[in-house]
């Protein structure tokens, strides 16, 4: 069998550089202030959930409280998907925002 000399086509890339970068954003996961949930309960489902300590977890509670939300994570939609949910799970009203 002799060796194909056709030549070798390769398509056109479709995606401009902007695109790219609008794929490789993160998404924001924001924890939003509520007049039920109770100060500490936040602190430990940040705590719980992220893994951050005490005075990190309070700080974002802080700021939830004042200005009415904190993004707490930050990663692909897919994580940030999943933490969302599991934050709703501990009754807490969060949201994505792409970064």
């Amino acid at each position: 069998m002799e060796a194909s000399t056709a030549p070798v086509i390769v398509p056109e890339r479709t995606e401009t550089p902007d695109e790219h970068d609008e794929h490789d954003r993160p998404w924001n996961v924001l924890v939003w202030n509520d007049p039920v949930t109770l100060m500490s309960h936040v602190v430990y489902v940040l705590r719980k959930l992220f893994g951050y300590d005490e005075p990190t977890a309070t700080q974002l509670m802080l700021q939830v409280h004042h200005e009415g939300k904190a993004v707490v994570a930050s990663g692909p939609r897919e994580k940030s998907e999943f933490d969302v949910h599991r934050l709703h799970a501990h009754g807490l009203q969060a949201t994505l925002q792409r970064d």
